[in-house]
C-alpha cells in the first residue's frame, strides 16, 4: 500500500494504482476522453491532467501510479486553465452540430465541456478537416468529429487484432484513417462496429438508413407495400436504456408496441428464426457429428456476420467448416418472401422486410449475393437497422414508451423460445443448439438451466471457454469464444493442434450481440453482461426452453418446408459461403496482430 493525498484528502491505495483511480476514490475524478482501462492508456487527450507537487510540469493521470508521499491536486487555477485550454483545441477542428448529432447526449467530449467555462467564444479559429468517404458503407467515418484519441485504433488492435485503423500523417496533420493506405472496402473490416461504441465522439458511427422507413418517401408512407419487422433477441436487452427505463418496463411486449405506433405492418421476433435456425444448424451438426469421418472439424456457427466476415478474410482455408445454415435475420427474411407471402396472398416483390438488430455487420450481410436470392428472386431482407436507429425512430415520433401497453407480436412468425432468445448472449447459439441435439438423440429434453450451463461465456475472462459433454453414447466437445482477437488464439489452437473440437460458437463482439455495435453507448461503461442476464432472465421465464418446441416452427416444417435440412429448406435456409469473396489479410506473423 502508498499513501497519497488528493485535494488535502489522505488515502491508502494498492502499489500501482493509477492516479485516476485514486481520485475516483476520493470523489473528486478528473475527466479523460482517450482512456479505456487495460486498451488505451496513452494520456492523448490530455483531458485528465493533474499538478503533483515536486514536479513541474502536469502529468496525466490515467497512465501514472500513485507513488509513496505523492500530494496531487486536481482543481489548482493551473490545472483548470490547462484542461480548459485543451478542450478549446480539441472543439477548435471539432465540427459542433450538437443538436443534430447522433451522440448529442451521449458524447464524451460534450459531457466535459458543458462542465467547463468556456463560454460563447473560444481563443481558437475552427478548422475542419476535409472528408472523403464511401457514405454506403456500414461505418462511415466524419473527420471533423475525430478527435485523435486513438481509442478505434486500439479496440480493433488489440480487441478484435484486425488492426484496420492507423495514426496517419505527422505533427499537426495527424490524423486516424485506415491503415496501410487502403480505403475501408478494400480493407478485411468485420465491420462489428466496437470502434464505433469506443469513439467517444461521433467521428465513427453508423449508416443511417431510418429515412428509407419513416422517410417523406420511406417505405411506411407506400400504400402499395407491406412492411414487416423483425426484432432481434439483444435488443429487448439494451433498448429502454436510451429512455432511462429498466428491463422491467422495457419489455420485449412493450417495444412490439412501439413498433405498431411508428406504422409497421407486421411486428414480428426474430426468436421465431433463431429457433428455426437451431432446428436447422443442430440438425446439420447432428450429420456431421453422425458421419465424423466426411468433414473437416470444428463445425463453426455461422449466425454472426461480423465472425463469417473475418474468417473469410483471415482464415479463407477454414470456410468450409462454417454451417452452412444462414443467420436468423436473413432465415427470416426468407420464410417473410415465401411462406408468410403465400400465407397473406401478397406478391413477395411487395414485402419489405426491416430487421432491427444489435448490429452493424447486418447492414453489409443485406448486400451477400448468394445469401439473398433464395425467395422467389428477391432480397432475404431489404433494410436493417440498429437499437440506436430504432430508438431515433421512436423518439422522432415522440412517442412515450411508458405509456404504451404491452402488445404481443404477430402471428405466425412471432413466438420463439428460451432457447431462441439466449442468441444475444455469447454461448447462447451453443446452448441452444446442444439441448435440441441432446432431444433428437435422446428422445427426452435436457435441464435447461443445468445440463449445457458451462458453454455460458459471459464475464469469462478466458479467450475462449470449452465443455465435454457425453450425449447418446457421442462425445461433443465443445469451444465458445467472442471477440475476434479471441476467436484468432482459439483458431491457432486449433491449427496448431493443441485443441480438438466438434462445435465452436464465436460472436465477433465481446459479450456477443448484447455488446454489439449497435446497442446503446454510454459514457466509457461496458453493459454487456448486465444486458446478457436479462435475456437469462428471459429464457428462465419462457414456458418453452426449447427450440423444437417452438409450435410456429413446427407448422412451418409440416406446411411448408417438410423437414430440417431438406431440399426445400436447404434451397430457403442455406448459403454458399463460397459464393462471395472479400479483401484478404495482410499476410505477416500472426503473433503481431496478438501483442
Amino acid at each position: 500500500m502508498v499513501n497519497v493525498t488528493i485535494n488535502g484528502i489522505s488515502l491508502q491505495v494498492e502499489e500501482g494504482t493509477s492516479i485516476l483511480d485514486a481520485t475516483r476514490k476520493v470523489g473528486m475524478p478528473v475527466p479523460t476522453l482517450c482512456f479505456l482501462k487495460g486498451i488505451n492508456e496513452i494520456g492523448a487527450c490530455r483531458a485528465c491532467l493533474v499538478a503533483v507537487e515536486g514536479i513541474s510540469r502536469l502529468v496525466t493521470a490515467c497512465n501514472n501510479t500513485c507513488q509513496e508521499g505523492m500530494v496531487i491536486h486536481t482543481n489548482t487555477p493551473r490545472v483548470r486553465e490547462a484542461g480548459r485550454t485543451n478542450i478549446e483545441l480539441l472543439l477548435s477542428q471539432h465540427r459542433i452540430n450538437c443538436p443534430t448529432c447522433e451522440r448529442n447526449g451521449t458524447c464524451e467530449l460534450q459531457k466535459i465541456a458543458s462542465t467547463l467555462p468556456i463560454g460563447d467564444t473560444m481563443n481558437y479559429k475552427h478548422e475542419y478537416p476535409e472528408d472523403n468517404w464511401d457514405t454506403s458503407l456500414p461505418i462511415i467515418r466524419d473527420e471533423s468529429k475525430c478527435i485523435k484519441c486513438y481509442r478505434c485504433v486500439s479496440v480493433c488492435e488489440k480487441i478484435q487484432s484486425l488492426n484496420i485503423w492507423d495514426m496517419v500523417g505527422t505533427g499537426a496533420h495527424t490524423s486516424v484513417n485506415v491503415s496501410r493506405h487502403r480505403k475501408m472496402n478494400e480493407a478485411d473490416c468485420s465491420f462489428c462496429g466496437q470502434c464505433i461504441t469506443h469513439c467517444p465522439t461521433n467521428a465513427l458511427h453508423t449508416r443511417d438508413d431510418t429515412k428509407a422507413i419513416i422517410g417523406v418517401n420511406g417505405v411506411l408512407s407506400d400504400p402499395n407495400k407491406v412492411v414487416v419487422v423483425q426484432v432481434a433477441p439483444a435488443v429487448r436487452a439494451a433498448w429502454g436504456e436510451t429512455f432511462g427505463l429498466s428491463p422491467e418496463v422495457a419489455t420485449e411486449k412493450r417495444m412490439a408496441a412501439a413498433l405498431r405506433r411508428i406504422g409497421f405492418d407486421y411486428v414480428f421476433d426474430t426468436n421465431f428464426s433463431a429457433d428455426l435456425t437451431i432446428m436447422e444448424e443442430g440438425t446439420e451438426f447432428l450429420e456431421r457429428l453422425q458421419h465424423p469421418g466426411d468433414h473437416k472439424w470444428p463445425m463453426f456457427t455461422s449466425c454472426c456476420p461480423g465472425w463469417v466476415r473475418f474468417l473469410k478474410s483471415q482464415y479463407p482455408d477454414m470456410v468450409g467448416q462454417l454451417s452452412t445454415a444462414k443467420s436468423p435475420q436473413q432465415m427470416f427474411g426468407a420464410v417473410t418472401k415465401s411462406y408468410f407471402a403465400k400465407k397473406i396472398g401478397v406478391d413477395p416483390k411487395d414485402i419489405v422486410c426491416v430487421s432491427i438488430m444489435p448490429c452493424t455487420a447486418k447492414k453489409a450481410e443485406l448486400d451477400i449475393p448468394n445469401i439473398n436470392d433464395a425467395a422467389e428472386g428477391c432480397k432475404d431482407v431489404d433494410f436493417s437497422l440498429t437499437t440506436r436507429e430504432f430508438c431515433q425512430m421512436i423518439l422522432a415520433d415522440q412517442i412515450d414508451v411508458t405509456a404504451l401497453e404491452e402488445e404481443e407480436f404477430d402471428s405466425p412468425l412471432g413466438t420463439g423460445t428460451g432457447a431462441a432468445v439466449i442468441f444475444g448472449t455469447t454461448g447462447g447459439v451453443m446452448e441452444a443448439a446442444l439441448r435440441t441435439c441432446y432431444y433428437v438423440l435422446t428422445g427426452e429434453n435436457p435441464s435447461a438451466d443445468e445440463t449445457f450451463k458451462a458453454v455460458r461465456a459471459l464475464g469469462s475472462d478466458k479467450p475462449w471457454i470449452e465443455a465435454e459433454y457425453n450425449v447418446a453414447g457421442h462425445t461433443v466437445r465443445a469451444a465458445v469464444a467472442n471477440g475476434l482477437g479471441n476467436a484468432r488464439r482459439l483458431i491457432r489452437a486449433i491449427r496448431r493442434g493443441e485443441v480438438e473440437y466438434q462445435f465452436v460458437e464465436v460472436m465477433a463482439c465481446p459479450g456477443g450481440c448484447v455488446g454489439g455495435g449497435g446497442q446503446p453507448i454510454h459514457f466509457n461503461e461496458e453493459r454487456a453482461a448486465q444486458r446478457g442476464q436479462v435475456l437469462y432472465n428471459y429464457d428462465s421465464a419462457n414456458k418453452m426452453r426449447f427450440s423444437h418446441e417452438n409450435p410456429e416452427v413446427q407448422a412451418l416444417y409440416a406446411e411448408y418446408l417438410g423437414k430440417p435440412c431438406g431440399e426445400l429448406s436447404h434451397h430457403l435456409l442455406h448459403t454458399d459461403h463460397h459464393g462471395w469473396s472479400l479483401p484478404m489479410a495482410p499476410v505477416f506473423d500472426e503473433d503481431v496482430r496478438l501483442n
